[in-house]
């Protein structure tokens, strides 16, 4: 059975969601941030050294890095689902979104958060800061013009890595005059894959307000 090293609030949570849309049959080992520094805890690093989650245990195989597990993870128990063909130009653009998750998307919205710590000594960084969130997430909100979702016509692996930039966002608010990405998130959120992975993983705060 597979091994799910989960911490709360975190990327970790896509990969119960999308364990959930493959029928696989997983086990939570679940850790808690700290109230305080909103870190994880040092019981991680006994998982792995860089004490971080998402981690997966399958066997013998350990993978970190939630876009090398959601690959690895559709590529073993997928069944065909989840990703385009591969020699398509839909799996290009699958394999794009699968980078620009983590590469791209989350940058902005880290640099934010770490810089909001500052107070004052920020502000002058914060112009750049936010003129490439707007980029980015505009650049998004176009790209999903018309669609349901990322790539094609059903959910891929690119639409699990996608949903935690976009639902950080959206938790603060950010989405208001994005429609595209608003809708995204009530459209994911509302999958019943979704639903049960947010049971059973427990507080999310990110996840759809009750």
């Amino acid at each position: 059975m597979i091994k799910v090293h989960h911490l709360n609030n975190s990327r970790s949570q896509r990969i119960l969601w999308l364990l959930e849309e493959l029928g696989a049959e997983y086990e939570i080992i679940a850790y808690q941030r700290d109230a305080t520094t909103s870190l994880a805890p040092p019981e991680l690093t006994k998982v792995h050294p860089l004490g971080k989650s998402p981690v997966i245990e399958d066997g013998d195989i350990l993978i970190h890095e939630s876009g090398a597990i959601t690959d690895y993870l559709i590529r073993k128990y997928g069944k065909g689902k989840f990703a385009p063909a591969a020699d398509t130009a839909d799996y290009e653009k699958y394999n794009e979104w699968m980078h620009y998750a983590e590469g791209s998307a989350m940058l902005p919205l880290l640099l934010n958060l770490y810089t909001s710590r500052l107070g004052d000594a920020a502000e002058p960084l914060m112009p750049r800061i936010m003129g490439e969130t707007a980029n980015h997430f505009s650049f998004m909100n176009s790209e999903m013009e018309g669609k349901d979702y990322f790539v094609g016509g059903d959910l891929t692996g690119a639409d699990i890595m996608m949903s935690f930039p976009i639902e950080a966002a959206n938790a603060r608010g950010a989405l208001a005059k994005l429609p595209n990405l608003a809708a995204f998130v009530a459209r994911i959120q509302a999958r019943p894959a979704y639903l049960k992975a947010m049971e059973k993983g427990g507080a999310y705060a990110y996840g759809p307000k009750k």
